[in-house]
């Protein structure tokens, strides 16, 4: 993490919004009672139609740009919350977004949360997502072997793992991932001295919360579940070209920069995008910025490039 003051390029309101306490369990609650309104408040995505199709114990959010599709690639999207708050719809606006962009098919999966349902719940309903989209290719009108997988923070390491988990299992793999600040190492929660740095909008305190949740035990144990924490993963050859992005100020860069390092010396291609002097969810509290159109557009170039057919 830099020590930097906030970028300038982000509006000033930012450095006044409090990170709410997710650690708390009576916030944790009242908020998670109020997530049910976010989806049935979603605002219409102009020029994509979404659809939401239940699977075995999860549900997916499935965008289609209005319109002949441009490419038979396609998108697997994992949303953030630390494992502990969050749904599909939060991230309408960026999956429609890619959708229109890229004239490509986007599934959302709607996964178990880490509360109520740890590992490995979380991690099934998004392999559960990518063995749907492979045995459904042919309806859904994409190939098989260009899809790529992308996720934020929490979903960002769920991507991760899920990289991780297809390649182990072999077959068809996801052409390339993005993962857009992830939440990747446990054991940055188990640093009680990061509990005093003023992380804006994900402090260790949450992170804490979330992983233990998640892992159904407290972080930074010296054995953590297989498939759980990404960046605990010995053998990182063999997974897909990467891309991966985070500011200056979010309380994951360093791991995020470390897990960069280790794919690229176990030979992975891997695009590392930092941006000085922001904090966790910066593109989400002001998306048009400059520095959020840069994390934005880093992230659909690379999506789009990797999904041109190959000559």
């Amino acid at each position: 993490m830099d020590t930097n003051p906030l970028n300038p390029a982000l509006p000033a309101f930012v450095r006044y919004i409090p990170t709410v306490p997710f650690h708390n369990p009576v916030v944790l609650s009242l908020y998670n009672l109020l997530q049910p309104l976010q989806e049935k408040l979603a605002k219409p995505q102009a020029g994509v139609e979404i659809c939401v199709q239940k699977l075995t114990h999860c549900s997916i959010r499935l965008y289609r740009a209005q319109g002949a599709r441009t490419c038979r690639g396609a998108v697997l999207w994992i949303h953030g919350g630390g494992y502990i708050i969050g749904n599909a719809a939060m991230n309408d606006r960026e999956c429609a977004a890619i959708a229109k962009e890229l004239g490509v098919l986007v599934v959302s999966v709607d996964y178990r949360l880490g509360a109520r349902n740890p590992f490995p719940a979380p991690l099934e309903d998004c392999y559960t997502a990518w063995q749907f989209m492979q045995s459904n290719a042919s309806s859904l009108e994409i190939d098989r072997d260009r899809i790529v997988v992308i996720g934020q923070s929490a979903g960002g390491g769920l991507a991760a793992c899920l990289a991780q988990r297809i390649a182990e299992a072999g077959g068809v793999q996801p052409v390339a991932q993005a993962l857009i600040y992830p939440m990747l190492d446990d054991r940055t929660a188990a640093n009680f001295e990061l509990d005093a740095i003023k992380h804006r909008f994900w402090n260790n305190k949450n992170n804490r919360a979330g992983w233990h949740a998640y892992l159904g035990q407290p972080p930074g144990q010296p054995i953590a579940p297989r498939f759980a924490v990404a960046a605990r993963h010995a053998n990182l050859s063999g997974l897909p070209a990467t891309w991966i992005g985070v500011g200056g100020l979010d309380l994951f860069y360093e791991e995020n920069c470390a897990y960069a390092a280790r794919l690229q010396a176990a030979g992975v291609s891997c695009e590392l995008f930092r941006e000085p002097g922001c904090p966790h969810g910066y593109d989400i509290i002001a998306p048009n910025t400059t520095v959020s159109q840069r994390l934005i557009q880093g992230y659909m170039t690379f999506i789009r490039d990797h999904l041109r057919p190959q000559p």
